[in-house]
Parts: C-alpha cells; sequence; structure tokens
C-alpha cells in the first residue's frame, strides 16, 4: 500500500514539473522577437515546396482546350523529369495528366507497358490523392456558380 501511494505521488509530481517546463518553454519561445518572422517563413517555405512538387493548378475542367494543353504540358513536363531520373516529380505530373484525361484507362495501359514496374506503382499509389484533388477543385467550382 504504502508503495503504490508513493509511486503514484512521484508520478505526480513528475507529470507536473514536465507540464511546467512544456509551459516555461513554450512562453519563452512565443516571446522571443524572431519567432512569428521566423513561423511566416517556415509557412511560406511550406507552402512554396507544395506547389513545387507538382501539384499544379488544375484548368477549368469545363475549358476543352485549357484541360488539353493542361494535360499535354503535364504528359511532357512527367517525362521530362522522369528521364533527368526524378521519379517523385514525374510521377506527380503524370499523375495531374490522368486526373484531367478523358480516358484515364487506356493512359494507363499505355504507362504501364513504357514505364519501369516500381516507377508506375508510385504513380498508381498517388492516382486517389489527385482524383481526391480532382472530386475537391469540381465541388469549390460548384459553390462558385451557386
Amino acid at each position: 500500500m504504502m508503495g503504490s501511494k508513493s509511486s503514484t505521488l512521484a508520478a505526480g509530481v513528475c507529470g507536473a514539473v514536465i507540464i511546467g517546463y512544456c509551459i516555461y518553454f513554450d512562453r519563452k519561445r512565443r516571446s522571443d522577437p524572431n519567432f512569428k518572422k521566423r513561423l511566416l517563413e517556415r509557412r511560406k517555405n511550406q507552402k512554396c515546396s507544395k506547389e513545387k512538387t507538382g501539384l499544379a493548378k488544375l484548368p477549368d475542367l469545363k475549358d476543352a482546350e485549357a484541360v488539353q494543353k493542361f494535360f499535354l504540358e503535364e504528359i511532357q513536363l512527367g517525362e521530362e523529369l522522369l528521364a533527368q531520373g526524378d521519379y517523385e516529380k514525374g510521377v506527380d505530373h503524370l499523375t495531374n495528366a490522368i486526373a484531367v484525361c478523358g480516358q484515364p484507362q487506356q493512359l494507363l495501359q499505355v504507362l504501364q507497358q513504357t514505364l519501369p514496374p516500381p516507377v508506375f506503382q508510385m504513380l498508381l499509389t498517388k492516382l486517389p490523392t489527385i482524383s481526391q484533388r480532382i472530386v475537391t477543385a469540381q465541388s469549390l467550382e460548384e459553390d462558385d456558380i451557386e
């Protein structure tokens, strides 16, 4: 019984010390004059890196010419990046092209025959994320119309 009380008390004291240290550290961090500047820079860098990872702005899906232009640009960019060995970005661009393609199954068959199996597998794993972006973009466009 006595060991149980003392271990409970020790655990409570340790928890209080850890919480106290966290509060102290957070207050010290927030009072730093450069904190907000560094935070804004970090957020800006994250936003820029997301834009550079191939998450291109999707065209208006109702404008056939814009979609075709976007499709051809993404295929070309993807092929160039794959040829340079930058598989991650190349696959991102090919995924964007598949997302706006009118016949994605045929394009996937062609890509399956031309891409190395690991690269094609990487492409398949990224397809759900881009299709989610398409659905989100379409719902935002519908909200703008209403």
